[in-house]
Parts: structure tokens; C-alpha cells; sequence
């Protein structure tokens, strides 16, 4: 199966990727949207003319942006709402009081090397977060990504997935000292595997899901890495680090493509080692059957 290649890359822009873009009623949603790239990809999806809602834990923040991406792109369907991914409850209350189909899902927030944390459930943090919250996010607004039988799904991943593929018989470091970076790797692959599921299964639904690295930029996410360490030459600036987002969400290159993981606007080769976590995508991350394995698996963690 050839990659696919567009005429974007790495130093290509958000709003560059959306040029000439028509989105108009259309609906979007995108979390953590209030730093990083998770606000420029709002920013460029409100340039499309679509209809985008700001997934957010800090609404009050969440208004602020909304009113900078009116004020900067003049699109007033800009809306915010409460999410919270460490919360299982605000996740179904989100859910709940979706009422519209949905033709863009944007699973942007994260969190990185966390300090050892846990959920109330006992789910190790990066895990539960960055994976198997948009995982039941995703998996209730099913019905409105299906209304209309054209949506996508976007998983914001990492090249940190080469840190560690899924330990399943061992997710949630109950046996296993604690290592920040593996469990940030193994949330990371998950992000990945999720796109390449949930398009086996929702591809007759209209519904397809890709994955991606957005690239090293300084955000507030690496606040407990000390800062980005990533040499200049090979860092993106936010706009630049939103494009590969964007691009999965928008661009017609990719109807009807699914269960593929892209870097720098295009989609990433296979590598057989680490790869000193820069670039690629390793195999264990579109295994189909590690993807029906962490499937089943979340499914049996949400029940």
C-alpha cells in the first residue's frame, strides 16, 4: 500500500493546509483547546467557515480563546464547553448534551512523563488521558459521527509511541517499577492503535480515524520535562505543529482514508527499531490485532 503524500510538510502552516477550504456548517470539536496547538487547529478550522467547539477544562480560559479565534478569523460559531479527561462523569456529561451530528472529532489534549499518577479507577494517568479518555469520548459520539456518514477522527500521537509499545498484560504499571517515558510511549501507541480500530469497525458508519505527530514544539506540555529539549534545526512553531492536525481533518487527499499515522503532513514510513524516537512509526502501532486487543480491552476498563 503506497504512503501518502501531499504537497504540505514540515514547515507548512495550519492556515496554509486549510487555504481555499469550505467547511461551512459543519461541526467540530476539538480538546484541550486552550494553549498549544490544540488553539491553532481550532483557529484554522474556524477558518473554514465550520461550526467549532473548544473542548475544555478551564472554560473561562476557553472564552478568552474563543474570543481571540471571532476576533482573528470573524467566524462568531465558536463555542465552548466543559471537559475534563480525568473525569469520567464530565466526559459523559459532554456526551449527554451533544445534541448535533458531528463531522470532525480532533483528539488534541495530552499530558507528558507525568509524575506517577492514578485515577480513581487505579488507571495509570497517561494511559487514562491521553488514550482511553477520547476513546470513550469517541466511542459516545458514535452515533453523531455516523449521522451524516462523512466524519473524521484525528488522534494527535507522538513519535514517543517508539518508546514502548502497549504492555497489556501490565498496562496500568501494577508490576513494573513506574517509568514516566514508557507509560508516556504506551499512551501514545494506544493514541495510534485507537485510529487504526475504531476504522475497522466505523468505515461502514462513514467514520474514518488517522493518527499523527505534530512535531517538537515548546508548549506548556512539557512542563514536567523541564522544557523541550528537541535541537532548533528539527523544532516546529505552534502554527507549524498544528498543520498535520489539520491536515487529517480537512484536507480531501484523504477521504475515505483510515487507520494511518502521519508526520510532517505526510504519511510516516514503517521503522524496524526506535529510531532514536524522532521519526516513523513502528509496526506494533497498526497491528490489527494489537488494535482488537486494546479494543476489547477498553471496552472491558469502561464497562
Amino acid at each position: 500500500m503506497a504512503l501518502i503524500t501531499t504537497p504540505f510538510g514540515r514547515h507548512s502552516t495550519a492556515a496554509e493546509v486549510v487555504e481555499g477550504i469550505d467547511l461551512s456548517g459543519k461541526r467540530a470539536i476539538v480538546t484541550g483547546a486552550t494553549s498549544g496547538i490544540g488553539v491553532e487547529t481550532a483557529r484554522a478550522l474556524a477558518q473554514t467557515g465550520a461550526i467549532v467547539t473548544l473542548a475544555v477544562r478551564n472554560t473561562d480560559v476557553g472564552a478568552q480563546v474563543a474570543a481571540d479565534i471571532m476576533a482573528t478569523t470573524g467566524n462568531r460559531n465558536i463555542h465552548v464547553a466543559l471537559l475534563d479527561l480525568s473525569d469520567r462523569n464530565s466526559i459523559a456529561k459532554f456526551i449527554a448534551a451533544w445534541r448535533e451530528p458531528l463531522h470532525i472529532l480532533v483528539n488534541n489534549a495530552g499530558v507528558m512523563a507525568l509524575p506517577e499518577q492514578r485515577t480513581p479507577e487505579g488507571w495509570e494517568m497517561q494511559f487514562a488521558t491521553n488514550y482511553l479518555a477520547h476513546f470513550a469520548l469517541a466511542l459516545g459520539l458514535h452515533d453523531a459521527l455516523a449521522a451524516e456518514g462523512a466524519a473524521r477522527i484525528v488522534s494527535v500521537s507522538s513519535s514517543g509511541h517508539l518508546m514502548s509499545p502497549i504492555v497489556f498484560d501490565d498496562i496500568h504499571f501494577m508490576f513494573r517499577p513506574y517509568d514516566p517515558w514508557l507509560a508516556y510511549g504506551q499512551s501514545k501507541t494506544a493514541s495510534i492503535l485507537s485510529a487504526v480500530g475504531a476504522t475497522a469497525r466505523w468505515f461502514k458508519d462513514g467514520i474514518t480515524a488517522n493518527a499523527l505527530m505534530p512535531g517538537a514544539i515548546a508548549t506548556n506540555l512539557q512542563r514536567h520535562t523541564g522544557g523541550l529539549r528537541t535541537p532548533p534545526e528539527r523544532q516546529k512553531t505552534i502554527a507549524q505543529g498544528a498543520a498535520t492536525s489539520v491536515l487529517l481533518a480537512t484536507s480531501l487527499l484523504l477521504k475515505g482514508v483510515g487507520g494511518r499515522y502521519f508526520e510532517d503532513c505526510n504519511e510516516a514510513t514503517l521503522v524496524t527499531n526506535g529510531n532514536g524516537y524522532i521519526s516513523g512509526v513502528a509496526p506494533y502501532a497498526l497491528n490489527p490485532d494489537n488494535a482488537d486487543r486494546l479494543w476489547n480491552e477498553s471496552l472491558r476498563l469502561l464497562a
